[in-house]
């Protein structure tokens, strides 16, 4: 049964068809997330639904509160809810980083029942870490379609420049205006339609996980992914056209992506290479002293660079490889070290080398893999092809003006094509790139992306 939404005569979102009988650990989502126009209003009564107290802390920056900070204090505070504003006091946008949580944390009163984030990304993760931390619920009020975090479990965080990721919390209230989300620039709408199109790898590597590692893949999962994307991009016109319907429709996708982190718990449903991609574009334009670039926008140029790869493999004869070649040419411990202290850098290398020790293969975890790969390779040529043609998903960002290449996005050819060629070791969860990498054939698929080192 696939799953569907509708909605009660409140606007609440009701999920339905999510039975499974896969092996993943489910978690059936209670939050309550509304959707529709002019509904901020109702704010009030849905804390008063979850019971949720009588104090907060609203969360807001120099962009959002006129969009639809100010008006939420105003409604909280005339339904009788004592507001402290803690309005993150920067120029520009706000990054999820040290600053901005500690900014949120020393907000927090004793007497603090809820917080309220008023924003998308940043905003939203910087309240879900400060959830998790005190222990305190948190309430979303979204004011772009432009990134799927709103119903996400886990937060991508800035540590010291590193892109790092902490489980969190859920918003148990998010309140989606369509009216307000109307408002956000034509960049952010492109924006999020980006992050979605991105799940279609996504989907592919967890398969090639499943085959390769037995990894447990969730079907109804791998489903809403599909099917939020596909939705999207049959109604790309309405969405360019700021209609409510279109809105709507990329709300949803956005929304029903990460209730796929609710259900199993992880990102794999949502996030491969070319998220590690967008992850080391943040990183490199930090360590210039930049700003990162539009989270979604780089997720749709990091897709649209991964996916020729994908396309070649489906065609790839690997009974030609040789495996003692291989053997004999592979990194060793130390040179992988170096690979990653090179690309990533000193601090970020280490870290992230400690949070995947599973990346240190032995030959024989190797040729496992490669052997694995030999024998069932009509199944990994059918995951690839079930991908739809890459014009399709070209032509859904051209239509939206969205940017298209690294450059449009200040990212210069040496940061994009480091990017791509280490973007298989951000995390030790499988993709097509690892596999590439194992079988020795990355090199030669990255041609077109040299690394110009002495």
């Amino acid at each position: 049964m696939a799953a569907t939404i509708s909605y009660d005569r409140n606007h609440r979102l009701i999920l339905s068809g999510l039975e499974c009988d896969c092996a993943c650990q489910h978690r059936m989502p209670d939050q309550d997330i509304y959707v529709g126009e002019d509904i901020l209003p109702d704010l009030p009564s849905y804390i008063e639904r979850r019971k949720l107290g009588r104090n907060c802390v609203l969360v807001c920056d120099r962009n959002t509160y006129p969009v639809a900070g100010e008006r939420t204090e105003r409604i909280l505070s005339d339904a009788g809810i004592k507001v402290i504003m803690c309005l993150l006091k920067r120029d520009g946008d706000v990054d999820p980083d040290e600053r901005s949580v500690g900014e949120v944390l020393l907000s927090i009163q004793p007497e603090t029942e809820f917080i309220v984030a008023v924003g998308s990304g940043s905003i939203t993760d910087t309240c879900r870490v400060n959830a998790a931390r005190t222990g305190l619920p948190f309430v979303s009020v979204g004011t772009a379609p432009s990134m799927d975090g709103y119903t996400s479990a886990v937060a991508p965080l800035l540590l010291r420049g590193l892109k790092i990721h902490r489980q969190g919390p859920c918003p148990e209230i998010i309140c989606c205006d369509t009216r307000i989300m109307a408002t956000a620039p034509d960049w952010m709408i492109a924006a999020g339609v980006g992050d979605v199109l991105g799940k279609f790898i996504a989907k592919a590597d967890w398969k090639i996980g499943s085959i390769i590692n037995d990894e447990v893949y969730c079907p109804v999962c791998g489903q809403i992914v599909t099917d939020a994307v596909n939705r999207l991009i049959d109604n790309v016109d309405k969405i360019k056209a700021k209609t409510p319907e279109g809105i709507q429709i990329l709300i949803e996708g956005l929304l029903l992506a990460g209730i796929t982190v609710l259900i199993i718990g992880h990102t794999r449903a949502v996030a491969s290479v070319e998220h590690n991609i967008a992850h080391f574009w943040d990183m490199s334009e930090l360590a210039l002293g930049h700003r990162a670039p539009c989270h979604g926008a780089s997720v749709g140029i990091g897709t649209l660079m991964v996916w020729p790869m994908f396309t070649r493999f489906a065609e790839e004869d690997l009974s030609k490889l040789d495996l003692d070649a291989l053997r004999r040419d592979r990194m060793d411990r130390d040179q992988r070290v170096r690979w990653m202290h090179r690309t990533w850098g000193v601090e970020n290398g280490d870290t992230i080398m400690e949070e995947n020790p599973g990346d240190f293969l032995t030959w024989e975890e190797q040729e496992r893999r490669i052997r694995r790969a030999q024998e069932r390779f009509p199944e990994i040529r059918e995951v690839i092809r079930e991908l739809p043609p890459v014009e399709r998903i070209r032509g859904t960002l051209e239509k939206l003006g969205a940017p298209m290449e690294a450059k449009d996005l200040g990212i210069s050819d040496e940061v994009r094509n480091i990017s791509i060629h280490c973007a298989k070791d951000y995390r030790t969860r499988y993709t097509l790139f690892k596999l590439l990498d194992e079988c020795g054939l990355l090199k030669e698929y990255l041609s077109d992306y040299p690394l110009n080192w002495d």
